[in-house]
This record gives structure tokens, C-alpha cells and sequence, in this order.
């Protein structure tokens, strides 16, 4: 007779409310996400809502911010921070039309600091919004059939999905159920209609939120669609992964992956990246039912009592993959598949011009970091824009910040070609391949989260790795390199050959090691270290890169066998 031991359920929603964290209570106690946002909007003394808003608001995709490059001297004239907003567009596959380009662009250029900004999640971020320009934003956002629900807080975040031009019709099949899947998934209260359409409340009959319930998520869940041989979307950097199996040109189903998570704290040896799991198989018709059993086990026993251990791989690791696996089966009402078999060979973009099967051809232009912006060398907020007023087709967000004209008929592709030229995008691709394979996330000056420069000065620090790249024939040989400002991992670094994660105004951890194809964790190889460190580190060892390799290999794969690092093998032992 076999003895099922019963997990632990001290921390979980299981609980009584004054058992768990603050957050629980504050969840709980706010009117499924209405709070006094409202009120909080129209008070004019202040740039900002209260402090209780502020963490509701995230689930309505809106992260209230200050400028810390004046935050100092704001301080020294008595002066409340100048705050603002970012708020972030629920673009699931990051797909869009012409017509919601143009006026994303216009939004920006009114709104966002003439600025638009591309996530390593495949959506929209305004930055510097004012507290007073909120509901046109959204208003605006809504005239294109776009909103920002749930685009953070404690729900399931925007929904990713392998772009593949190549690929048309299989793309176009599982960016559909990836939509699916996040409109499914999202929260269902009228509190976002309400307060940024100024609906009134309707009668409800129902719980209005049959799936969260009072308290949602224990913390933020991703979804990914990913779509081999490109593992572009970092499928095992997601709580839960779907791997598109095709068969002889037609979609047959999905791999599960569970458990993935980037985010770790520096000094807390608890808290850890990790790589999804492979589980099983499902058919195309099981998604729903597979994302409803997997995000329950989560929604039920994730900790709620300490945040920094409330995403979904801690929850994996506590209870064991089988013992999980096991659950989902039960809420899923039959045992998953044998997963079945497939090859990831990149993670990264395919650049210029490419066909797809349909004979429709797809550009993809490199956008530095994400930030799209007129500059005096480069308008290209402008050219996209005109490039959008002719377009016919979609565009496409790539998983790298970068950007796909996508959809183009043969005949309209000259045109496309004339306005890239005009405009000076036609020189975005021509760059050393460690660049075109890098990302970075915001960080300062409006990140508050932020201990370090990274969108700001990834692009210098790369300007000056480059020599070294030249002296050493390694300018065209793609390297994964990715950098964010504090080590919450929002540029998915810890899967990065190279990576680098602030722990003070520059003073970086760098970290070696990390698979191409975004299948192994990287390693810290130097901690708490500035730009001289981290350059005389980077001349050593691609030098013996370019010297020592072997064969077709892999950066990180030699940083490996030299014993720059070791190899990480589970997180757990990533801080190790």
C-alpha cells in the first residue's frame, strides 16, 4: 500500500486571510481590483495614487514610476518625486495591424514622451505618462481594440508566442490559440471598464471572478507558445510553456513545460532562476482545460505568505515535479502524453527579408533595446510611422524587442523597401552580431526597482566589446548578451551566453555560460564588478574563444569546458 504524504499547506490560500502576506489582505479587501483608483485619479494634490492603488493598478498593466535622474534635486527644492506612469498594452503573440500602430504612435507621441517602447514580452510599454493623461490613454487604446488588462499583478501577464515567418501557417494557427489563451486567462472583473471607460457597474449574478477568486494569482504567471526550431519566446524561462509539435506540416499538439522563472534577489540565496520542465502532451483541444489545471495548482498552493517565494518554480521545487505533475493530471481529468520529440537550433531573430509558405514575404528590423524614437542620425519613430500609413499587412513584436513587417504582398514589397531606405532603417541590420543578439531592459531612469543603467548603456558597453570581437574574427559569430538593471530578470539574462545584472550605479554581477538556444542557466563568473573589470574579463576569455573552439561551438558551451563556470544543472544550485 502505497502512502500519499500530504503537502504542506501553511503558506497557501488555503489559510485563513490574517495568516497570509499583506498583499493577500489587499487583494482580498479591494473590491476585485476597484480599490479608490478612481478617487486616487482625480486627487490634484498629488502626481500619484495611494500606496494601496498603486499595487492594484499593476493588475490593470499601469506600474507607477518617478524620474530618479532628478528624484535627488526634486528632493532638495521639497518637492514630491516627479511621478509618472508606464503603462504596458495586452498584445498577446505581438501581433498588430497598421491602423493600431498608427495610433499607438500617436498615443506615444502625445502621452509617452514621444516615445514608444518594445518588450522582451512582445508588447507596448508608454513611459512618463502623467496621472492626468491615464484615461485618455486608455480611451485611446480602446478606439483599436487594445487595453492593457493584466498586463501585470498577480495574473497571467501578456501571452507569448514564436513569431516563425517562415512558417505562416503554422504561426497563424498557434498565435490564434495563443490569444485564446490570453483572453481566457485574464482577469474577468468589471473594475477595468469602470474606471478607465466610466461604465457603470451592472448587476452580478455570478462570482466575478469564478477562476481567481478574492486574492488571484500568489504572483505574476507567464504563458509562452514557442514554436521549434526557434525557441525565440525563452520557453523554458515561463511558468508555463506550450511546445508546438507539427507533423508533416500540420499541428498536432503541444509539449508542457512547467516552472520556468528568471527573477532572483542578490543576497538571498533562496531565490533562484529556473528552467520549465517538460511534462507531457496534449492535443490542440486540451489547451484550455491545461491552462485552467495548471494555473489552479499555483493559484491554490503557491506560498502567500513571502513574495520573494510565491512564483510557481518555487512552487514546483516544494512540492516535487511529480507530485505536481500528478495534480494536474487530476484537474486535467487524464494523465498527459509521453511529450513527444523536437529541436530547438536558436533563440534569437531572423533579420531582412524572408518568405513564408504562403509566398507573403516579412521584414524583421533590429530595434536597439526596444526604443523606438526620432533622433537627429535616425528618424525612426517617423519612419514606421509613414511605413504603417501604406502597409497592408501586420506587424509583429519579436521576443527580442525587435520589430517584423509582416504579412507583405510581393508587389508591395518595393514600396515597404523605399520607405526603409528613405528613412535610414535600412542600416538597423548591418550591426556585429553579439549586438543583434543582445537586450536590455529600461531600468533608469523610470524603474524604481532599478540599481544600475542598462537600456542607457548596454549600447556604449557594447560599442566597446566590439573591438575586441574585430581583433578577434568574431564579429559575425552570434553570442547571446543581455542585461538588465537589477536581478528581477526582465531581459531573460540568466539563459544569456553573456549577462550582466546591476547591483549599484555601475557595478554589474557578470555571469557566464548560459545555453544558445536558451536551454541552460548561465553562471556569475565576477560579482559586484564595473566596466574595466568586466571588459578585461571579456578580452581574456574571447580570445580563447576565438583561439580554443572547437567545431561549431557555442560560446557558452566553452565557457563550460574552459572552467570559466561551472555548469548549472538544476536552480537550485544556481547560487551554489
Amino acid at each position: 500500500m502505497t502512502t500519499t504524504i500530504a503537502p504542506d499547506r501553511s503558506r497557501d490560500v488555503s489559510q485563513p486571510l490574517d495568516k497570509l502576506g499583506p498583499d493577500e489582505t489587499l487583494k482580498a479587501n479591494s473590491n476585485q481590483l476597484r480599490g479608490t483608483i478612481t478617487k486616487s485619479l482625480f486627487d490634484p494634490i498629488t502626481g500619484a495614487v495611494t500606496t494601496s492603488d498603486t499595487k492594484l493598478m499593476k493588475f490593470h498593466g499601469i506600474y507607477q514610476q518617478d524620474d530618479r535622474d532628478i528624484r535627488d534635486e526634486r528632493r532638495r527644492q521639497k518637492l514630491e518625486p516627479a511621478f509618472t506612469f508606464m503603462a504596458r498594452v495586452r498584445l498577446p503573440g505581438g501581433v498588430l495591424s497598421p491602423s493600431q500602430w498608427l495610433k499607438l504612435d500617436k498615443l506615444g507621441r502625445a502621452h509617452g514622451g514621444e516615445t514608444l517602447r518594445l518588450t522582451t514580452r512582445q508588447t507596448f510599454q508608454f513611459h512618463r505618462v502623467v496621472k492626468e493623461d491615464l484615461q485618455a490613454l486608455m480611451q485611446g487604446l480602446r478606439d483599436v481594440v487594445l487595453d492593457t488588462r493584466a498586463a501585470c499583478g498577480d495574473d497571467t501577464r501578456g501571452v507569448m508566442c514564436s513569431i516563425n515567418p517562415q512558417l505562416s501557417k503554422i504561426h497563424a494557427e498557434v498565435y490564434a490559440l495563443a490569444k485564446q489563451a490570453s483572453d481566457h486567462a485574464i482577469p474577468k472583473t468589471g473594475a477595468y471598464n469602470e474606471i478607465w471607460y466610466g461604465e457603470e457597474r451592472g448587476k452580478i449574478s455570478e462570482p466575478e471572478e469564478p477562476f481567481y477568486g478574492r486574492t488571484y494569482m500568489p504572483r505574476k504567471f507567464k504563458i509562452g507558445f514557442v514554436i521549434p526550431p526557434s525557441n525565440d519566446i525563452d520557453v523554458y524561462a515561463q511558468d508555463l510553456g506550450f511546445i508546438a509539435i507539427v507533423v508533416r506540416g500540420k499541428l498536432k499538439g503541444f509539449n508542457v513545460a512547467i516552472g520556468g522563472g528568471m527573477g532572483r534577489t542578490d543576497q538571498a540565496p533562496q531565490t533562484y532562476p529556473r528552467l520549465a520542465d517538460v511534462i507531457g502532451f496534449i492535443k490542440v483541444e486540451q489547451l484550455t482545460a491545461a491552462i485552467d489545471a495548471v494555473m489552479s495548482v499555483q493559484r491554490d498552493y503557491g506560498d502567500r505568505v513571502d513574495r520573494l517565494h510565491a512564483r510557481f518554480k518555487y512552487t514546483v521545487d516544494d512540492k516535487g515535479l511529480d507530485w505536481i505533475k500528478a495534480e494536474i493530471e487530476s484537474r486535467l481529468g487524464t494523465p498527459l502524453a509521453p511529450a513527444q520529440p523536437f529541436k530547438f537550433t536558436s533563440n534569437g531573430d531572423v533579420f531582412g527579408w524572408v518568405k513564408g509558405d504562403d509566398g507573403r514575404e516579412h521584414y524583421t528590423m533590429f530595434i536597439e533595446n526596444g526604443r523606438v524614437i526620432n533622433t537627429p542620425a535616425l528618424p525612426m519613430m517617423d519612419g514606421l510611422r509613414a511605413i504603417a500609413r501604406v502597409h497592408i499587412g501586420t506587424f509583429r513584436i519579436t521576443p527580442n524587442q525587435s520589430l517584423t513587417i509582416a504579412d507583405v504582398a510581393p508587389a508591395a514589397r518595393p514600396d515597404i523597401e523605399r520607405l526603409i531606405r528613405e528613412y535610414g532603417l535600412d542600416g538597423q541590420n548591418k550591426r556585429s552580431a553579439l549586438r543583434l543578439n543582445s537586450m536590455a531592459c529600461v531600468a533608469l531612469p523610470t524603474c524604481g526597482l532599478a540599481m544600475a543603467e542598462s537600456e542607457r548603456y548596454l549600447p556604449t558597453l557594447i560599442s566597446k566589446i566590439e573591438p575586441i570581437l574585430a581583433a578577434n574574427g568574431l564579429t559575425d559569430e552570434p553570442i547571446t548578451l543581455r542585461m538588465t538593471g537589477c536581478p528581477n530578470g526582465c531581459a531573460r539574462p540568466y539563459v544569456a551566453e553573456i549577462a550582466l545584472t546591476g547591483r549599484a550605479p555601475g557595478k554589474y554581477n557578470l555571469y557566464f555560460g548560459g545555453g544558445f538556444h536558451g536551454q541552460r542557466l548561465n553562471k556569475m563568473y565576477l560579482e559586484n564588478v564595473g566596466e574595466a573589470a568586466i571588459l578585461n574579463a571579456l578580452e581574456e576569455i574571447l580570445g580563447r574563444y576565438a583561439r580554443e573552439r572547437q567545431a561549431g561551438e557555442r560560446f557558452g558551451d566553452f565557457a563550460i569546458r574552459a572552467g570559466y563556470v561551472a555548469e548549472v544543472k538544476e536552480g537550485r544550485h544556481f547560487n551554489d
